[in-house]
C-alpha cells in the first residue's frame, strides 16, 4: 500500500507541471451566427457609398426589394404575467367605452380574462381575448406602444396571462431599428436594417399562443415607443411597405452582428435545408465590428472542463473534420486521454462561451506552440474517416479592426 502511494505521489507530482505548462489559444472572427445580413458590415457598405438596395441584395443572394400589398399587422409577446396587467391610454376594451386618462386590468379568470378597475371592480368578462385600444398607443405596464394590447390565457395554464403588443408591421419596425442598429448610423444602413427587419418579422413568425413574435432575441429586439429614435424613425417611414423578396415569398431575412469578413451558409449554422437566398459571401467592410477577430485563451484544466460534457477524460487536440463557406466550423472531433467524440460547431461554441462558431486553436505547451499533428488543432475539409489530418493554420483577417 506505501508503495502504491508513493508511486501515486510521484505520478502526481509529475503531472500538475504539465497540467499546468498547458495553455489554450482560441482565435476568432465575428459575433452571432453568421448568417444572412452583417450589421457591421452593412454599416460598412453604407460609409462606402452603397444605398440599402445594394445592401440586401449582397447579403440575400438573388433577392429584390418588393412591396406588400395592404396593411399587414403582427403581435409581439412582451411579457408572460402571474398577474394583473396594467393598462392606461385606452378609449375601449372589450365593448366597453373607456376613459384613456385612468388605468384599468387584465386579470384572468379561468379560461377566460377579465376587465376591471384600477381600484379591483370587475367591469368586464372579456371572454378568451382582452384586447384594448387607443388613439394609436397604448401603455402598458407604464411603457408607450404603438397599437393596441391584446391579452390571451398562456396555454402552460398556472393562472398566467400573455400580455401582447398588436400593431401594424410598419410601426413594429420603428420598435426595432434602433434596438438593433445604432440610430447613429448612416441612413442606408438603418433603412436596410428596416426592411431585413420587416422581412423577417413576417416570414419567421413563431405562432404562439396569441401572437407571432418574441419581442427579444428569439425573434427580434423590440422596445416599443419608447426606445425610438428620429433617424431610425425616417429609415422606417422611408421604407415603409417594403420587404426581401424571393420566388414570390417574402424573405426569412436572418442577420446578426458582424461576420468576422464573411457569411455563412444557412445549413451550415441551423442544420436544416439549403436556402438559395442565404449562402455565404465575402462581407469586405465589417472590419468596424469590435469582434471582427477576437482571442480567448484557456489552462488545460479550463478547456476540458468547459468541454467535459462532450469529451473524454482531458484534451489532446481538436481535429476540425467540417468547415462551411466562411470558414465556421460544422463538424469537429474532440481527441481525449479517454477517447474520441465528434462534436457539432454551434455546441463546441456554446461549450467554450465563444462568441462565433470561426476558430481555430492552438496548443501551447510550456510557452511553445504544438504545430505538429495529434496536438495541436488538424483539420479535414473531407469529414470522411480517409481524409489525413494536417496542422491547421488560422483563416486570414480581410482587413479592419483588430479585437483581441
Amino acid at each position: 500500500m506505501r508503495l502504491r502511494l508513493t508511486v501515486l505521489f510521484i505520478f502526481f507530482l509529475l503531472a500538475a507541471p504539465a497540467q499546468a505548462g498547458v495553455r489554450w489559444v482560441v482565435l476568432g472572427h465575428g459575433f452571432g451566427h453568421g448568417v444572412g445580413m452583417s450589421q457591421y458590415g452593412a454599416y460598412g457598405y453604407a460609409k462606402h457609398g452603397k444605398g440599402y438596395r445594394f445592401i440586401l441584395g449582397h447579403y440575400y443572394s438573388g433577392t429584390t426589394v418588393g412591396r406588400l400589398g395592404g396593411t399587414r399587422v403582427v403581435r409581439v409577446l412582451l411579457d408572460v404575467s402571474g398577474g394583473d396587467v396594467g393598462f392606461a391610454g385606452a378609449t375601449s376594451a372589450c365593448g366597453r367605452a373607456l376613459d384613456p386618462h385612468r388605468r384599468y386590468a387584465a386579470r384572468r379568470a379561468g379560461r377566460s380574462v377579465q376587465l376591471r378597475a384600477a381600484h379591483g371592480r370587475a367591469l368586464a368578462n372579456c371572454g378568451r381575448r382582452l384586447r384594448a385600444a387607443g388613439r394609436g398607443r397604448v401603455s402598458i405596464g407604464g411603457r408607450a406602444y404603438r397599437g393596441a394590447l391584446e391579452v390571451v390565457p398562456a396555454a402552460e395554464g398556472g393562472g398566467s396571462l400573455n400580455v401582447v403588443n398588436a400593431l401594424p408591421v410598419d410601426q413594429y419596425v420603428k420598435g426595432v431599428v434602433p434596438n438593433e442598429s445604432p440610430s447613429s448610423w448612416p441612413p442606408a444602413a438603418l433603412e436596410a436594417q428596416a426592411v431585413a427587419a420587416r422581412s423577417y418579422a413576417l416570414a419567421d413568425q413563431v405562432g404562439g399562443n396569441g401572437f407571432d413574435l418574441y419581442s427579444d432575441t428569439r425573434s427580434q429586439v423590440y422596445g416599443g415607443l419608447e426606445s425610438e429614435a428620429a433617424r431610425s424613425d425616417r429609415a422606417a417611414d422611408l421604407t415603409r411597405g417594403q420587404v426581401v423578396m424571393y420566388g414570390g415569398k417574402v424573405a426569412e431575412t436572418f442577420f446578426s452582428a458582424c461576420s468576422g469578413g464573411h457569411t455563412e451558409s444557412v445549413q451550415n449554422v441551423f442544420f436544416g435545408e439549403p436556402v438559395p437566398y442565404l449562402v455565404g459571401v465575402p462581407d469586405p467592410y465589417d472590419g468596424a465590428c469590435p469582434l471582427h477577430s477576437w482571442k480567448l485563451s484557456f489552462s488545460g484544466r479550463e478547456i476540458s472542463a468547459k468541454l467535459g460534457a462532450h469529451l473524454k477524460g482531458q484534451l489532446k487536440r481538436i481535429v476540425v473534420t467540417q468547415r462551411g463557406a466562411s470558414p465556421r466550423i460544422v463538424w469537429a472531433k474532440l481527441y481525449g486521454t479517454g477517447g474520441v467524440t465528434r462534436i457539432r460547431g454551434d455546441r463546441l461554441q456554446a461549450a467554450l462561451g465563444a462568441y462565433d462558431r470561426w476558430m481555430s486553436f492552438r496548443k501551447i505547451v510550456n510557452g511553445k506552440v504544438v504545430s505538429h499533428p495529434g496536438t495541436a488543432e488538424s483539420e479535414c475539409r473531407d469529414p470522411s474517416p480517409s481524409c489525413p489530418a494536417h496542422t491547421h493554420r488560422p483563416p486570414g483577417d480581410p482587413g479592419g479592426a483588430q479585437a483581441g
